[in-house]
């Protein structure tokens, strides 16, 4: 009798060691810890719970359906191509955009542009990533650059702000299907995803997101990749800005309280997603966005297996000025490598 309490005892403590909590420094729903789609669960596994709706996991469930990207006004037209104002559709949402399209018949490889912070309410269409748009089209790449929600001929998303302007990686993804859907001369087999500052962060969690929607992606002096790190610097610290500082907090709670949220949010979480080549470029003089983030972004990166390369540039300030040349020439012989 004693034998078999012994042993039923013995079965009760293994069972309950394996009810143990998930790593709490890793989401449920990683890369690493997502089941294989041909196991099916057993009659004891329960299903994992739904992703917070403000999330990176969020994201990487939606369907995206970017469409009906329409040929506005001709804003400008050169020897080597031709600049228009341009819409698209991003969910329920109307996107505006600058495209340059490289004249001949074409397919031209395309990139996608995500600006930088500036604020909504003095943005106009197509600022922010403009020496890049031509420098491109004039090299034969077709450019894309995308205004987001709430800037300049967009729609607008009076969540946006609340929810981490995650709906602007929304809007980059979708910029690419719509791309792909136009009936222009794009190569559809190849096209890039190019980020500036903030920009830099939403083509992160593009990466992460949807992995393989591109075939390269390039960003300049871009933010951290730990949204901690961010929210920090520009919103919490910010007096001009408690208020939203204070409305994030209430509702998604501060990182120190629900670090379990601010994961979900930060693509670093991720980056074992990410299966598309990635070239930096960082200034050592940035007092913007110090080059100790993309250090960290850069070996997050490498220690989940990605393709990195961080180029520094001596002296060089967030805006980038006497080194942008060879930032550009750089990118575009890494595009032209990537998107062959």
């Amino acid at each position: 009798m004693w034998v078999r309490l012994l042993i039923g005892a013995m079965l009760m403590v293994l069972v309950a060691s394996g009810c143990t909590d998930e790593d709490p420094e890793r989401p449920a729903g990683s890369g690493q810890d997502r089941a294989s789609p041909t196991q099916s669960p057993t009659p004891t596994e329960t299903s994992p719970p739904p992703p917070h709706p403000v999330s990176l996991r969020a994201l990487m469930q939606r369907e995206y359906n970017g469409r009906g990207l329409k040929l506005g006004r001709v804003l400008a037209s050169t020897e080597t191509y031709r600049q228009r104002r341009v819409t698209f559709r991003s969910g329920k949402l109307r996107i505006s955009g600058v495209l340059n399209v490289p004249r001949g018949s074409g397919p031209f490889p395309a990139v996608v542009l995500a600006h930088g912070y500036i604020d909504p309410d003095i943005y106009v269409n197509g600022q922010g990533m403009r020496r890049e748009l031509d420098w491109l089209a004039r090299r034969g790449f077709v450019t894309l650059h995308v205004d987001y929600r709430n800037h300049a001929g967009s729609d607008d998303d009076p969540q946006a702000d609340s929810n981490l302007r995650l709906g602007y990686t929304e809007d980059v993804i979708n910029a690419v299907h719509a791309l792909r859907k136009w009936d222009g001369p794009v190569d559809d087999e190849r096209i890039g995803l190019a980020g500036r500052s903030m920009g830099g962060g939403v083509i992160y969690n593009v990466l992460t997101v949807q992995p393989g929607l591109v075939d390269a992606a390039v960003v300049f002096a871009p933010v951290s990749s730990n949204t901690v790190d961010n929210f920090n610097r520009w919103i919490r610290r910010d007096p001009s800005r408690s208020g939203i500082a204070q409305r994030i907090m209430r509702r998604h709670g501060a990182p120190e309280d629900k670090p379990g949220f601010w994961r979900n949010v930060s693509p670093r979480t991720y980056f074992d997603q990410v299966t598309e080549p990635i070239l930096i470029h960082h200034g050592t003089s940035d007092d913007s966005c110090p080059i100790r983030w993309s250090r960290r972004t850069e070996a997050a990166l490498e220690r989940a297996g990605a393709d990195v390369t961080l180029r520094v540039y001596p002296g060089e300030e967030h805006a980038f000025g006497p080194q942008w040349p060879l930032a550009m020439q750089r990118t575009t012989r890494f595009l032209r490598s990537e998107l062959s």
